[in-house]
């Protein structure tokens, strides 16, 4: 059976990281970008991580360009804003496809395992999160109107 230890990919700094790294944890995995409506939801995300990080939380951030070229920016702009208008220090990675011929395997693996609306797999916006339990297993799938607050209960069950 496939879980998402068996996948790599690429920090924002370049350094290629297993997610069997992460393994034990609980992951909340979130494809991001810099100038969406939804942006502000960082804020969210680095407050459940700091919280909930030392109970076994990581969250990782996948920026992409698909949606509206919201992330238009390099690996470097991307840190910088995360980092300075967040504060995010949870692990981020280098931009991706998520949907399409080109998508990164992590998420053609995540939406194969939890489909969106109507069972459709593609992602539909920006900030759509998808919850790994601590074998790595998915979840849940939760769409971008759902704020990270909402998701905590959810969270700390798998803790």
């Amino acid at each position: 059976m496939t879980t998402v230890y068996d996948f790599k990919a690429t920090t924002l700094q370049g350094k290629d990281v297993g997610l069997a790294d992460y393994r034990g944890q609980v992951l909340l995995i979130v494809n991001t970008a810099s100038k969406c409506g939804f942006t502000p939801q960082y804020e969210g995300l680095e407050k459940l991580y700091e919280e909930l990080h030392p109970k076994g939380l990581t969250i990782l951030g996948f920026p992409s360009n698909q949606f509206g070229q919201q992330e238009p920016g390099g690996a470097d702009e991307i840190g910088q804003f995360c980092q300075v208008n967040y504060g995010v220090s949870f692990p981020m990675f280098a931009k991706i496809d998520v949907n399409g011929a080109q998508a990164h395997p992590l998420y053609k693996f995540l939406t194969h395992e939890k489909r969106g609306i109507l069972g459709t797999a593609n992602i539909k916006w920006n900030f759509t999160k998808f919850l790994i339990d601590r074998s790595g297993n998915v979840v849940a799938r939760y769409g971008s109107l759902t704020k990270p607050e909402q998701i905590k209960p959810a969270i700390e069950k798998l803790l």
